[in-house]
């Protein structure tokens, strides 16, 4: 795993799981929030985005963490593994209600959290499974089809994973 995207609905833990990954696997994490969004919430032209993510990917070693679907072509082209945080609707709507109790709103580029809620997106993580999750599996099939395709369904399976990693890094150290 030298290149990995992680996407997911809003509040499945798409940042906490990054945060972890990257430092056991020693990658270079982007939080595709912090690149999109500036300091009054501004958001950057996707043509700028998207070349962004071009040379990014670029790299022989990356995580990138994020949904953006315009772009995700351009991640899962050049991935070696994606993890796809496809959790209930309720659970990510716990996720975002945790994260505004611990960081009270705002942007938080050290730990990647863009902490914004609004109406729409509350209604973007209600159905989400209903309409972006055929999207994403749609895009996975015809820009990825070579990657290691990881879905975790619950916070109890990114645990899971995270530990098996561990484990696996501490025995080859």
């Amino acid at each position: 795993m030298d290149r990995i995207a992680i996407i997911g609905c809003g509040g499945s833990g798409k940042t906490h799981l990054a945060n972890q990954l990257a430092s056991l696997l020693n990658l270079p994490l982007t939080h595709l929030d912090a690149v999109y969004y500036d300091a009054d919430w501004n958001t950057l032209p996707q043509d700028e985005f998207a070349e962004l993510q071009r040379t990014l990917v670029a790299g022989p070693r990356w995580l990138l963490e994020g949904n953006y679907a315009g772009t995700l072509p351009i991640r899962l082209a050049a991935a070696d593994t994606v993890i796809f945080l496809d959790l209930p609707a309720l659970t990510c709507l716990a996720g975002i209600l945790q994260r505004r109790r611990r960081y009270r709103g705002g942007q938080h580029a050290n730990d990647g959290v863009y902490d914004r809620i609004t109406w729409n997106f509350v209604r973007y993580i209600w159905g989400y499974r209903k309409t972006m999750r055929p999207k994403v599996r749609q895009l996975l099939a015809e820009h990825g089809p070579h990657v290691r395709l990881i879905t975790l369904t619950s916070r109890r399976q990114a645990a899971r994973f995270i530990a098996h990693v561990r484990a696996e890094t501490s025995t080859r150290t």
